[in-house]
């Protein structure tokens, strides 16, 4: 059976925005530091930024400040003669892809609330068809407080997405919930919106449970068997599932990654550990899974019985009884046949025979195969190539997906697999 190549454009979806141009409103609070440091990680992120800062916000930075670091001229004035011949409000509102406002005050959020038109910033607000989101930043017992709240409800009603303030230790010296998060924390935040609204939501109302990493088996206290999997095609795809608009849990062995942004994240060591916690996830019945993805390097076999103490090295030889792990893929789709299941294989020689034949005996949707014994791609590698096999029930032929980065081959799977789920 031909393979068939697998071409995705980025512009698969024409109603999707092409989300380029951000306008970052700054207002007054102590916090409005941090938007300074927020300007230039968006521009480094390849945003087109504008400013609109309000008069309180000038009294905390200047305006000089974020012209420098955006390149841009800073809006501040609702009636301004040199804007309205170029860029007034309206054509503001209307420029803008996305709009940010860090930190957003309570009496911000209170005359948004209200509909308020009478500055630069509510203004446009009320003119712009773009998403808007908000930061709030504040003092702990004014964030606690029911106006404050019921003000962020009636936003959130309208249409307003909230990045919720850290807890901790503010300027005023009060500890509690209302600090603006870190730069780089309002970056992720910001960008997981932006993909939100730019990528085609394939896989919206979908729980996607996905195990990455290598299995941990241990022989004694600090010896333990495993392989060479560094979980980042099972990390690329929970970010490519997540940005399709899925809720994400992650079973991850042992990696040294961070935790993708939105992606709920459970550390596993052994196969049995991962099996454990892969049907506890499966058998939630008030969250339950649509679809498992299993990428895990999962230890084939374990020691029968792992050593209570370090084992000294005495002898010239040594020999160690091995018993077989448990198959979790197998086991998780016999449990529960409505779920999708995706399995990966990876291997050296007859790739599409040991494929073709996993997904049978394990009862799979479609298995991604790719060869590890290429150097190019595989372990470690930053890139990846894969034939996607599916059950005889779809009809379909093989899927070859051409060498390219895990980011890439992770999008591509997410379409095969919101194609027939």
């Amino acid at each position: 059976m031909p393979d068939t190549n697998l071409h995705i454009s980025h512009d698969t979806d024409s109603s999707q925005p092409n989300i380029s141009r951000i306008i970052l409103a700054i207002t007054g609070g102590i916090a409005a530091y941090k938007s300074a440091y927020l300007a230039r990680l968006l521009i480094k992120s390849g945003y087109d930024v504008r400013v609109i800062m309000t008069q309180g916000a000038m009294e905390f930075i200047t305006p000089l400040t974020l012209q420098a670091l955006t390149g841009n001229l800073v809006h501040s004035e609702l009636l301004d003669e040199q804007a309205e011949a170029g860029m007034g409000h309206i054509e503001l509102a209307k420029w803008a892809d996305f709009i940010v406002i860090a930190p957003a005050t309570a009496n911000t959020l209170a005359r948004l609330a209200s509909g308020m038109a009478d500055d630069l910033l509510t203004t446009v607000c009320l003119a712009t068809t773009a998403p808007i989101l908000i930061a709030p930043a504040m003092n702990q017992q004014m964030w606690a407080n029911k106006a404050v709240q019921a003000n962020v409800l009636r936003l959130q009603d309208y249409g307003y997405h909230l990045i919720e303030p850290d807890s901790g230790e503010q300027a005023c010296g009060d500890v509690g919930a209302g600090r603006l998060p870190e730069p780089e924390a309002l970056l992720a935040h910001i960008q997981y919106h932006i993909k939100r609204y730019s990528m085609p939501q394939t896989l919206a109302g979908k729980h996607v449970v996905i195990t990455a990493g290598a299995t941990l088996e241990a022989i004694d206290p600090v010896r333990y068997l495993s392989n060479h999997s560094t979980g980042k095609m099972g990390f690329a795809l929970a970010r490519a599932c997540r940005d399709a608009g899925a809720t994400v849990t992650l079973i991850a062995g042992h990696v040294h990654l961070p935790t993708p942004f939105a992606v709920n994240r459970i550390n596993v060591t052994s196969a049995e550990n991962m099996l454990e916690v892969a049907q506890k996830v499966t058998h939630h019945t008030e969250n339950p899974v649509d679809i498992f993805i299993a990428t895990a390097a999962v230890a084939d076999y374990r020691t029968r019985e792992a050593a209570p103490q370090k084992i000294k090295k005495t002898q010239s030889a040594m020999t160690l009884e091995l018993v077989k792990n448990p198959d979790i893929l197998a086991t998780i789709s016999q449990q529960h046949p409505e779920i999708f299941m995706v399995g990966f294989a990876a291997e050296t020689q007859d790739v599409e025979k040991y494929a073709h034949g996993k997904l049978v005996a394990k009862n799979l949707d479609m298995i991604a195969c790719n060869d590890v014994s290429r150097s190019d791609i595989g372990f470690a590698s930053d890139n990846n190539a894969m034939t996607v096999f599916f059950a005889d029930k779809y009809q379909q032929q093989p899927v070859h997906l051409s060498k390219a980065s895990k980011n890439e081959i992770a999008q591509q799977l997410v379409v095969l697999i919101s194609q027939k789920k």
